[in-house]
């Protein structure tokens, strides 16, 4: 099995006129190869799956795949559900058009037990071969994937070998850490990459990576590879921008951002989501002539 690690981006989904504008994924794509990322993510949380058609949610998979085709950048594919059914056919899906890997968050709404949890990731992983990450982020789905049944899953399915773990918890991490060395934890949360980095984990799914990605990959591969100040130093840079890209819900902020620094046309939300509002959008204008946003 192809181990994924690294510095990865939970990548937005661009609107145009109401439709997936996949023309702009495209070059946004690009730009993620180009400056140094090592996995991009499509249709998780940051790309508003929730609000995507199926087809719409299987057309980025397929597009991140024929773009980073030949580059060396992996896809891992978002493939959540509150619908078991439903995110074991998007994994069919991305396994077939050559995903790397995937990405399947809790379920939301239905909060269904651990033993309901571990049911439904056992099902959806058993259903592909490829690598198969699980996604806790309690905070958005109201469901907590605790410590010892994410190690169940790791003990029982083989192609379980990361968690992207969005607790905003350290001794969440730790936990899982200091149990099986080879189950990969993954930072979830752009505020706490550095400690989460420096305590073991093996990579970020990173939100402020879709504005600066150089940045964000120099973290990760400095803390990989053991030097810790400066990817310390980096990270107390970026602070500014990753506290102000969740003021509010994401990918609220971070759309209005990739906006205000041209990297985006048009700026474009699923209801329920809405356009920030002016005074964030002010915030996003200040905070951003911090940083050289490079296209």
């Amino acid at each position: 099995m192809d181990i994924i690690t690294g510095s990865m981006t939970a990548l937005i989904t661009p609107f145009k006129n109401g439709k997936v504008d996949l023309q702009k994924y495209e070059s946004l794509i690009k730009r993620q190869i180009a400056q140094g990322i090592d996995a991009v993510v499509p249709v998780g949380t940051t790309g508003e799956s929730a609000t995507l058609s199926h087809s719409e949610h299987k057309e980025c998979i397929e597009v991140a795949v024929a773009v980073c085709k030949g580059s060396g950048v992996k896809v891992i594919a978002g493939a959540g559900s509150n619908a078991t059914h439903e995110a074991c056919d998007i994994a069919k899906h991305a396994q077939e058009v050559g995903a790397d890997g995937l990405l399947s968050v809790t379920p939301y709404y239905n909060k269904p037990t651990q033993e309901g949890l571990y049911q439904h990731y056992k099902a959806i992983a058993n259903s592909v071969e490829i690598p198969f990450m699980l996604y806790n982020v309690p905070g958005r789905t109201g469901v907590d994937l605790e410590a010892q049944t994410a190690i169940r899953l790791f003990d029982d399915v083989k192609n379980i070998y990361a968690i992207k773990e969005a607790t905003g918890s350290l001794e969440r991490a730790i936990s899982l850490i200091s149990q099986r060395k080879d189950f990969l934890v993954i930072s979830g949360d752009d505020s706490i990459d550095y400690p989460m980095l420096a305590s073991g984990a093996k990579g970020i799914i990173s939100v402020t990576a879709n504005l600066l990605p150089n940045l964000k990959s120099k973290l990760v591969k400095d803390a990989l590879n053991g030097n810790f100040d400066s990817a310390r130093k980096l990270h107390e840079d970026l602070y500014d921008i990753n506290n102000v890209l969740f003021c509010e819900s994401n990918p609220i902020p971070i759309k209005a951002a990739m906006y205000i620094a041209g990297l985006l046309d048009t700026l474009e939300y699923r209801l329920p989501l809405t356009s920030p509002s002016n005074e964030t959008m002010k915030k996003l204008e200040k905070t951003l002539e911090k940083y050289e946003v490079i296209k």
